[in-house]
């Protein structure tokens, strides 16, 4: 017997694009479109922009709507849709983000942290599909998180649970954005990450990445330093194996609280691909409970580059 496939209208809310998707139930894409966010006309706009995205989106469709699922940046009240200070969308404080849509369309509304939506997309279509609890990271201009915890995403008591970016491995370390000193964002977030390159390359006048930016010390790029350790430069693989033991420090730290051994990683630099993951196994495995040893495993994000899309519908699909 088929199962009878359900569809569900995905909204992934970035800070340039909003890209919408209709997904059936097995994770299978059926139309997509991107609009601008144009963030700076503040929620009103913005909240306009999802709206005639979901129109234009349903507009020839002849799916039913199971529900609308938004993953957004910022603080999301668990269960209310209210989305609180998105960084980077200026003039929202507190918005009822969920409520608006749901008058609009009349169809369950259901709204979390894009990091969130990432990883409830990831155990329901992706690398999370075979285990009960996991955390998922996404490295990219920041480093965002979400815990799931026997098949449900751990929200904490105000919805903001899941900053792994910002767990400290070194208290003096470099400064972070958010105002805290050796947050994992401040060593792996892609601006950090180009700052410190650009800074150490300067030491290694016999790199190969040298000849890969043209000498061009703005052209240092995770894409780069990957094309430079595929063609065995030692500095570049020394790059993405320290970047493996920072991230490997922190995510000790959270096997050893939480009891969970699974991560699985999402996100541009996640591209490093395995020498990244064997460099974050090999340090997790040092600095953790020794009966935990075997059990860690780190595992690349399936959803890619419809992560967004895929993980906001499968908030509908997880929810019924």
């Amino acid at each position: 017997m088929t199962k009878k496939n359900k569809y569900a209208i995905g909204v992934d809310l970035g800070g340039t694009t909003i890209k919408l998707g209709i997904v059936t139930n097995s994770g299978r894409i059926l139309k997509k479109i991107s609009v601008r966010t144009q963030a700076e006309g503040g929620p009103k706009k913005v909240i306009g922009n999802i709206i005639s995205g979901i129109n234009e989106l349903n507009a020839k469709s002849k799916y039913k709507i199971e529900g609308i699922g938004i993953g957004c940046p910022g603080v999301v009240t668990p269960g209310k849709g209210i989305v609180e200070n998105p960084p980077n969308f200026p003039g929202w404080e507190k918005i009822n983000i969920g409520k608006i849509i749901f008058q609009e369309f009349n169809r369950p509304v259901l709204v979390d942290n894009d990091a969130n939506a990432a990883a409830i997309g990831e155990l329901t279509f992706g690398s999370g599909k075979n285990y009960k609890s996991f955390i998922m990271i996404t490295l990219g201009t920041g480093v965002g998180g979400g815990i799931v915890m026997n098949k449900k995403i751990y929200h904490g008591d105000f919805g903001a649970a899941g900053e792994i970016g910002h767990i400290s491995i070194d208290y003096k370390g470099p400064k972070c954005n958010c105002g805290s000193y050796g947050c994992i964002e401040a060593y792996a977030g892609n601006q950090y990450l180009r700052h410190r390159v650009r800074h150490q390359l300067k030491k290694h006048p016999e790199s190969k990445l040298w000849k890969i930016i043209g000498n061009d010390l703005s052209k240092v790029s995770p894409r780069n330093i990957q094309g430079a350790a595929e063609s065995g430069d030692a500095f570049s693989k020394s790059v993405i194996d320290e970047l493996g033991v920072y991230l490997g420090s922190a995510f000790a730290s959270l096997v050893n609280v939480l009891d969970v051994s699974v991560f699985i990683i999402g996100g541009g630099i996640a591209g490093f691909g395995k020498p990244l993951f064997d460099s974050i196994k090999k340090t997790i495995s040092r600095r953790v409970m020794a009966p935990i040893r075997p059990r860690v495993r780190v595992l690349p994000a399936k959803l890619k580059n419809d992560a967004g899309i895929k993980g906001a519908s499968a908030l509908v699909f997880h929810h019924n």
